[in-house]
């Protein structure tokens, strides 16, 4: 029993390590750019397609894990690309001719399709296997790393590195360390006996049926449609509609990572209290406030103050979005994530462009009244996360030491 326990403790220890590494090669890409667009002579006409083409890989790199991992686990598909990963972000920073960065991204976009949909199956399963809610404490570590990216790209900028002077070091120290912890991923096991084992078997047997994953689908897509418009377009905002300073511009999105990671560090004892369905409700409804205030700031400082609402309320969604997959599909919780994180790039991708031609028609304030509406939605959909945080068992949680018997390294 209590080697099954150390092991849970490992596992969740080093997957969280690996959420940690993709956050921060995540934002060392998308912070630096106008950098890869200067270095290589991308022009603004073609800076969107290369943008596109790699959340557009990443949805083909989910779809393949879903395959995938039918014949090998989670695990595995993880411990390969998060290198591969590391090295295609070194490869952008380092070629000389537009079709080194082209193919840089092409296999950045599908490795991180596949490093997503892995990480994310793994963490329902590890949730699974503990009996309370954990995905959010992934979740924080993946914004975490954000925020450290960022702060990277921040000084590689003020100092002038080049961008292989910059990616290199940090590519250097994330490959070893995630290799490293990828020795401790723990799989669920499916060995399981007697009545379990004939309800897991069912389970299986079961395809996911998209009528009722299409809900959190949905749900999904929204909170990227929100996420991505705090992403592209909060500086912009700040400046151009409320009047703020160009040094005041670049604050909003690093108050909005920051209490994402507040958001999300404290979010799971909320969940293990109030139920998934209860603080994915109340985080949709202060997301909408944020946008509401965002829309209606007479100033910059009132439009801060909105854009720190909207992370305290984005954060919770996406981890229980997948979470409530594994819940919805426990015999086949990896198909349902698949799937389902290619609607997280469907909202990366439709967010911006939709943000953008709507200010440009209309109003940038009126724009930001449409990720709200969205966002709002999401309360529509709330039942899909269940009536209680997880269906593990009597009460709010089931116990470790009953779980830990069920589940262990499936390594």
């Amino acid at each position: 029993m209590e080697g099954f326990d150390g092991g849970l403790r490992h596992g969740r220890a080093s997957l969280a390590v690996g959420f940690f590494a993709q956050g921060a090669v995540f934002a060392l890409l998308v912070t630096r750019i106008p950098a890869l667009q200067d270095r290589y002579g991308v022009s603004d006409a073609l800076l969107p397609a290369f943008l596109a083409a790699v959340p557009v890989l990443a949805g083909v790199g989910s779809v393949a894990t879903e395959h995938l991992v039918k014949r090998v686990r989670p695990s595995v598909v993880l411990r390969w690309v998060q290198p591969v990963v590391c090295l295609a972000l070194l490869g952008a920073g380092a070629g000389d001719a537009l079709w080194q960065l082209a193919a840089s991204l092409a296999v950045f976009g599908i490795c991180v399709g596949a490093l997503d949909a892995s990480m994310n199956m793994l963490g329902v399963s590890l949730q699974r296997a503990y009996g309370r809610s954990i995905m959010l404490g992934f979740h924080a570590a993946y914004s975490l790393g954000g925020i450290l990216g960022a702060s990277l790209a921040w000084a590689g900028a003020h100092w002038h590195l080049s961008l292989a002077a910059l990616y290199g070091p940090v590519v250097a120290v994330l490959i070893p360390l995630t290799l490293v912890a990828g020795r401790w991923y723990v799989d669920q096991r499916t060995e399981v006996q007697g009545a379990t084992a004939t309800a897991t078997a069912t389970a299986a047997a079961a395809p996911v049926a998209m009528r009722l994953l299409l809900p959190l689908c949905l749900v999904m897509a929204f909170a990227y449609i929100g996420d991505s418009t705090v992403s592209n377009w909060s500086a912009k905002y700040l400046q151009d509609v409320l009047g703020g300073s160009e040094q005041l511009a670049t604050v909003p999105y690093n108050v909005y990572m920051v209490t994402t990671l507040l958001g999300r560090s404290v979010g799971d004892l909320g969940v293990r209290r109030f139920g998934a369905a209860a603080v994915v409700r109340t985080g949709a409804l202060v997301a909408a406030a944020g946008f509401a205030v965002v829309a209606a700031a007479p100033g910059a400082w009132v439009g801060m103050a909105g854009f720190t609402l909207l992370g305290l309320g984005l954060c919770v969604i996406v981890p229980q979005t997948f979470a409530a997959a594994g819940r919805l599909f426990p015999g086949a919780s990896d198909t349902a994530i698949a799937r389902l994180n290619i609607f997280n790039y469907v909202g990366f991708l439709v967010g911006s462009p939709l943000v953008g031609a709507l200010g440009d028609a209309w109003s940038y304030r009126g724009a930001m009244l449409v990720p709200m509406l969205l966002v709002a939605a999401t309360l529509l959909y709330a039942r899909s996360f269940g009536t209680e945080p997880a269906r593990y068992g009597v009460g709010h949680e089931r116990p470790r030491t009953a779980d830990v018997g069920r589940a262990g390294n499936g390594l």
